[in-house]
C-alpha cells in the first residue's frame, strides 16, 4: 500500500523489525555464537587479524583486566586515541562489565583534555602514546606532573577522580602498559565475568561522548546500550548488511561514525570491521578496500574527494564495493555521481543525525534515486518519529516549510552528563530532542537539511537558507567546493558571504560568480561578499567549521562593530 502524502511535516517510522532488547555484551556474544569463524576485525596498520571468536577471547580478557582493576558498573573509562584495535576492543569489553566509556577527541589538547576527563569524573584512561603531531603523554603531565610511583598509586590534584593511566605502548612511570593491564586477567574468572555481565540492563547509560560544541564547554551526551545497539542495527539494515560484508572505516571511533555507524552496524550483522590506519589517507583507503575486498566504505564528501582524486586512483580495483556511507555535509551531484560509478558504489546511502540521537535518525535506501541521495538525507529510520517546527511559535509546519527539526523514540539520549540544564533545553518535556537544525519535510516524506538555525541568514528581514545558495552556486562550472555564511552589516544587519573552492587551474573572479546569479536567484540572495579559499576550517570528523569562517570573515572585513561576532 502506497504512503498517503503528508498533511504536516511529522513523520513516524513504522516498522515490522521489533527493537533489540539486549545489552551490547549480550548482542556481541550472540554475534559471536553465529559467526565465530568470520572475520571480525583488520588493523592493517598493526597487522592484526581476528575472527569473531579471537575478537571475544581478545574482548573478554579485557574486561577481566578492567575488572581485576578495580572498574564496577557506572565507573567511567576514558579513551584516547585514534583507530586501533585496542579501541574496537575496549568498545566490547567495557560493556560487559556496565563501566561508561567516555570517547575522548584525538585532537584534544591539555585544556580540553582535563575538562573531559574531569567533567565525566574518569578514574581509568586508556591512551595512545599519541597521534600525528599530539604527543599525548606529554599533554598529560603537563595537567598532572605528580604521576609517578607505583600504577594506581597516586593521586593527582587537578585531576582528582583519575587513578589509572592504561598506555597503548611503552608506559611511563606510574602508568601501565596494554599488556601489563592484559595480565590482570587472570585474576577474574570467565564464570565472575558472566555474572557481571549477567546484571547489566540495557537501558543502562554505557557511552559519554562529547560534542563539538561551537559555543561553550562541550557537553557529554549520555547514550544506553539500547540507543547504540539499535541505532547500528538499523544502520546495517539500511545498506542490507550481512555476514559477507567487510566495511572499511576510515572516519574517527571516537565520534558515532566510526564507533555506531562503523563498528555497532558490523557487530550486529556479523559484517568486519576493517581498519586502514590510525587517521585517514586516501591512498591507505584504496589499497585496503583493494586487499580485502571491502564491501562498504564510510567516509564524509571530503573523504570520497580525496580518494577519487588521488593520482594513483585508476590503479586500485574497487569492483568489490557496493554500498557505505556518506555523512557530515551535503554531497554535491557530480561527486556522488562519481562514487556510484568509479568507486562501483550504486547502493551507498546519505544518512543524517547527531550525536544526542545515537546519532542517526534519518537515512536513504541503497534504491533510492540519485536526485534523493543528493538532495535529502532520507527517510526517518525505523521506530523513529520526526517533526518540523517553526522556530518563532513551536508549531508544526506543512510539508516542504522549514523550520528546527526534531527527533523522539529510541534514539535519544538520557541527557547531557552532569548537565540537567543542558539536558531540559535539548529534550522537551515531551522527549522531542530539538536538533537546531533547519530542515524541510516533503509530502513523501523525504528530509531536506537546509542549515543550521544560528546559520540562517536574516538579511534586511528576509530570511535565506546557506544550503540553498549554496546548491545553486554548485551549478557554476568553476566551482569545486562552497559554504555560504552570514556576516554582520550595518545596513541590513547580516549579509550573505562565499567561500569558494575553485576547480584545478580556474582563476578565481568575484564579479563572475556575482554575474552568473543574477537573475536566477533572488537580489538579497546573492553574495555580497566572496573569498577564493584552498579549504574550509574543519573538525576532525569533517564538519565545516562555519563559526570559524565568520570570525575570520568578521575580523579581515573589519566588520567586528557590525555585529557581535568576533575572533
Amino acid at each position: 500500500m502506497q504512503p498517503q502524502p503528508l498533511s504536516q511535516s511529522y513523520v513516524h517510522g513504522a516498522s515490522d523489525t521489533p527493537l533489540i532488547g539486549m545489552t551490547i555484551g549480550d548482542l556481541f556474544d550472540r554475534t559471536v555464537a553465529l559467526h565465530g569463524g568470520h572475520d571480525a576485525l583488520v588493523s592493517r596498520d598493526q597487522r592484526l587479524r581476528y575472527t569473531y571468536t579471537e575478537l571475544h577471547t581478545a574482548v573478554n580478557q579485557a574486561a577481566r583486566a578492567f575488572h581485576a582493576l578495580g572498574l564496577r558498573k557506572g565507573d567511567r573509562l576514558g579513551i584516547w586515541a585514534p583507530n586501533r584495535a585496542e579501541w574496537v576492543i575496549t568498545q566490547f569489553a567495557t560493556p560487559k562489565l556496565g563501566v561508561i566509556m567516555v570517547n575522548i577527541n584525538p585532537a584534544y589538547q591539555g585544556s580540553e583534555l582535563e575538562y573531559a576527563l574531569r567533567q565525566s569524573g574518569i578514574s581509568t584512561l586508556v591512551l595512545a602514546p599519541g597521534f600525528k603531531s599530539s604527543d599525548y603523554l606529554a599533554i598529560l603531565a603537563g595537567i598532572g606532573p605528580e604521576i609517578t610511583g607505583a600504577p594506581g598509586s597516586w593521586r593527582c590534584a587537578r585531576l582528582p577522580d583519575l587513578r589509572e593511566v592504561v598506555v597503548l605502548g611503552p608506559a611511563a612511570p606510574g602508568m601501565r602498559a596494554w599488556p601489563e593491564l592484559l595480565g590482570l586477567a587472570r585474576e577474574v574468572s570467565e564464570e565472575d565475568l558472566a555474572g557481571v555481565q549477567a546484571a547489566q540492563q540495557f537501558d543502562d547509560p554505557i557511552n559519554i561522548q562529547y560534542t563539538s560544541g561551537t559555543t561553550g564547554f562541550p557537553k557529554g551526551a549520555t547514550l544506553s546500550h539500547h540507543n547504540i545497539v539499535n541505532n547500528g542495527f538499523f544502520i546495517g539494515e539500511t545498506m542490507g548488511f550481512t555476514a559477507e560484508d567487510r566495511l572499511c572505516i576510515p572516519v574517527p571511533f571516537y565520534h558515532c561514525f566510526g564507533m555506531v555507524l562503523g563498528n555497532l552496524a558490523c557487530v550486529t550483522h556479523g559484517s568486519a570491521m576493517i581498519l586502514p590506519g590510525e587517521g585517514f589517507d586516501p591512498l591507505a583507503v584504496l589499497e585496503t578496500v583493494q586487499a580485502e575486498r571491502c564491501t562498504a566504505l564510510h567516509g564524509v564528501p571530503t573523504m570520497f574527494i580525496a580518494e577519487l582524486e588521488h593520482p594513483r586512483f585508476a590503479e586500485f580495483d574497487l569492483t568489490s564495493l557496493r554500498t557505505g556511507i556518506m555523512a557530515g555535509s551535503p554531497c554535491p551531484v557530480e561527486v556522488m555521481k562519481k562514487v556510484n560509478t568509479l568507486m562501483h558504489m550504486p547502493e551507498v546511502t546519505i544518512a543524517y543525525g547527531m550525536t544526542e540521537t545515537s546519532p542517526v535518525s534519518f537515512q536513504t535506501k541503497i534504491d533510492d534515486p540519485l536526485e534523493q541521495r543528493v538532495g535529502s538525507v532520507g527517510r526517518v529510520h525505523p521506530h523513529v518519529e520526526a517533526k518540523v517546527l517553526d522556530p518563532a511559535n513551536g508549531q508544526i509546519v506543512p510539508p516542504g516549510v522549514p523550520g528546527e527539526l526534531c527527533s523522539r523514540g529510541y534514539p535519544v539520549m538520557l541527557g547531557y552528563w552532569n548537565n540537567p540544564e543542558g539536558t531540559a533545553a535539548a529534550i522537551d518535556p515531551a522527549r522531542w530532542m530539538h536538533t537546531g537544525d533547519l530542515a524541510t519535510i516533503d509530502q513523501a516524506g523525504y528530509c531536506s537539511i537546509v542549515g543550521r538555525i544560528k546559520d540562517m541568514i536574516i538579511r534586511g528581514g528576509e530570511n535565506i537558507y546557506p544550503r540553498e545558495v549554496e546548491e545553486f552556486l554548485y551549478t557554476h562550472p568553476a566551482v569545486r567546493d562552497v559554504q555560504v555564511i552570514g556576516i554582520p552589516s550595518r545596513r541590513y544587519g547580516e549579509e550573505v558571504m562565499a567561500w569558494i573552492r575553485l576547480k584545478d587551474g580556474v582563476a578565481g573572479d568575484a564579479e563572475d560568480i556575482r554575474a552568473f546569479c543574477r537573475g536566477k536567484i533572488a537580489h538579497f540572495k546573492i553574495p555580497a561578499h566572496i573569498r577564493f579559499v584552498d579549504g574550509f576550517p574543519m573538525t576532525v570528523t569533517g564538519k565545516v567549521q562555519k563559526f570559524r569562517m565568520r570570525e575570520i570573515s568578521t575580523v579581515e572585513l573589519g566588520l567586528q562593530e557590525a555585529g557581535d561576532v568576533t575572533a
